[in-house]
């Protein structure tokens, strides 16, 4: 696979908001959108959103369990179990995020209205490109990386249509090709969608088998759903905002896997998920009705 490393985008100051807060390129968009990884621009980098004393005060407000924060020295190959910990609270470590070596995410953050209204504006923008090819947007979410020069976010991949936006600082996004069965077997994939196990082992052979962007502020890079990667932060401080959405064949392909991660329990060898639409449309169904009876099981 070829390696594409990208130049930084200058971004001029101005007086004036913008009309749009992406810069989005119609045919690539129509081309690419989760068939593999593509540039966006976008202008909020100078978001009041996004200023640090504005990140620590969301980080006081969102509950505990919105907040996911770690050493950020870390290996590609991290067990998510054994990952360790900072030992600082979320606001000691956005204050100190510099010289701390840390990793955070807080998740969900279209919770707060501010935030909230920003992802729904940034995703008006999506809408009209993405609705030709994935109708139905829906559960939009927005989460926001802030992380310390040189940190490394472990190999794994994420369910969801996903634009990662670079808003402070740089990193480097290495990212695999979901669809090649060498990269993501259909056993991973099951047990992707049925333990939700996010943290992956990257092979060695496969380790340069990967498309690379040197994400620079300002711009923004579009993750295909379950396309494997690992991100390297550049020597400052990184601010991300990651806006996403799903869509209704996202449910369909969730439950044909953890169909699948069933049978192969019981010792078959499954039909993989795509081979079939009437066979992957039955297992969508039964996976359905069975959620139901155990929700209605729960309620009593």
């Amino acid at each position: 696979m070829s390696t594409a490393v990208l130049e930084p985008t200058l971004h001029l100051a101005t007086t004036t908001e913008p009309e749009t807060l992406l810069d989005i390129e119609p045919i690539e968009f129509a081309t690419c959108f989760d068939r593999r990884p593509f540039l966006i621009g976008h202008h909020l980098c100078h978001h009041p959103l996004f200023q640090l004393d504005r990140l620590l005060q969301l980080a006081k407000d969102l509950p505990e369990s919105h907040i996911e924060y770690n050493a950020g020295t870390l290996p590609v190959n991290q067990d998510q179990a054994k990952t360790p910990r900072n030992g600082l609270s979320p606001e000691e470590t956005i204050q100190r995020i510099r010289e701390c070596k840390s990793w955070m995410v807080m998740k969900w953050v279209e919770n707060d209205p501010e935030y909230g209204a920003l992802l729904e504006q940034c995703l008006a923008e999506v809408r009209p490109h993405s609705e030709p090819i994935v109708p139905g947007m829906r559960q939009p979410q927005a989460f926001i990386f802030v992380t310390s020069p040189g940190s490394v976010t472990p190999y794994h991949m994420d369910p969801e249509h996903n634009f990662l936006l670079q808003v402070r600082g740089s990193k480097t996004v290495r990212l695999f090709d979901g669809r090649d069965p060498t990269i993501l077997t259909h056993e991973e994939l099951e047990e992707f969608y049925a333990l939700r196990k996010r943290n992956m082992t990257l092979k060695e052979e496969n380790r340069e088998r990967c498309w690379t962007y040197n994400l620079q502020s300002g711009q923004g890079l579009h993750f295909p759903v379950t396309f494997p990667h690992w991100v390297q932060n550049g020597d400052e401080v990184s601010i991300s905002f990651s806006i996403t959405f799903r869509t209704p064949d996202l449910d369909r392909r969730r439950a044909t896997y953890q169909f699948n991660h069933g049978l192969r329990n019981w010792g078959m060898s499954p039909q993989p998920y795509g081979q079939s639409s009437s066979t992957d449309e039955t297992k969508y169904q039964v996976v359905r009705t069975w959620n139901k009876v155990s929700n209605l099981w729960k309620r009593d």
